[in-house]
């Protein structure tokens, strides 16, 4: 059966250069404390989250990388409504702006799973996929 419903509008949250010029500040060194200094400076900013989340998990640090995850996420749902995101529709992976959220998005399904709580890393799997396959497909 064909859905005759309109999909909603992509929703695209803007860019924070001052934001991104001091992730970018912090990739250049790799560092812990640099990425931690901007989720501090800036901790609405999503993207500044996924970079601690995915460090913990790799440092086989599930409940840590479920809290930097959780709190990206949660960080950026609010901005996703602050944009006209009604829950659900798109959330293209192509808008750099959107990447840091997808990403929390996907180390919460990451870090959910190693601590055991399946259904939650299956809802942001499919919620992920949902987004845009093109998220999913990057980050797995």
């Amino acid at each position: 059966m064909q859905n005759l419903l309109p999909e909603p509008p992509a929703t695209r949250l803007p860019a924070d250069a001052e934001a991104d010029k001091a992730l970018a500040e912090a990739a250049t060194t790799g560092s812990e404390q640099a990425f931690k200094a901007v989720a501090a400076r800036f901790p609405a900013y999503s993207a500044a989250w996924a970079p601690l989340a995915a460090a913990a998990l790799a440092a086989n640090e599930p409940v840590t990388a479920y809290a930097y995850a959780r709190t990206g996420y949660h960080r950026g749902l609010d901005a996703l409504r602050r944009s006209g995101w009604k829950g659900h529709g798109p959330v293209p992976w192509a808008h750099e702006p959107n990447q840091g959220f997808l990403r929390c998005l996907h180390a919460l399904s990451q870090a959910a799973a190693v601590i055991g709580e399946a259904d939650e890393a299956a809802r942001c799997a499919q919620f992920l996929r949902d987004s845009d396959p093109a998220a999913a497909d990057a980050l797995t």
